[in-house]
């Protein structure tokens, strides 16, 4: 009886061992996760910006270019 309970303890506390382990291996993929996803938003916002100038300076190149035109006619 004895070493019965003996043995249950330590099963249970195999088992506890292994569902903490797995969850902070767990948490630790969520922490990597949220760092991927800011990391992914960082370089959205990169891109939108450089999109923008881009499009600012086309559209100033454009209206050069269109003043230009008009000064040949």
């Amino acid at each position: 009886m004895f070493w019965g309970m003996i043995a249950v303890i330590a099963v249970a506390s195999m088992l506890t061992d292994t569902f903490i382990k797995n969850k902070k291996i767990e948490i630790q993929r969520l922490e990597k996760e949220i760092e991927l996803e800011k990391l992914k938003l960082d370089n959205f916002d990169k891109e939108t910006e450089k999109m923008r100038l881009e499009l600012e300076q086309s559209k100033r190149v454009l209206l050069e270019t269109k003043m230009e035109y008009k000064g040949l006619e």
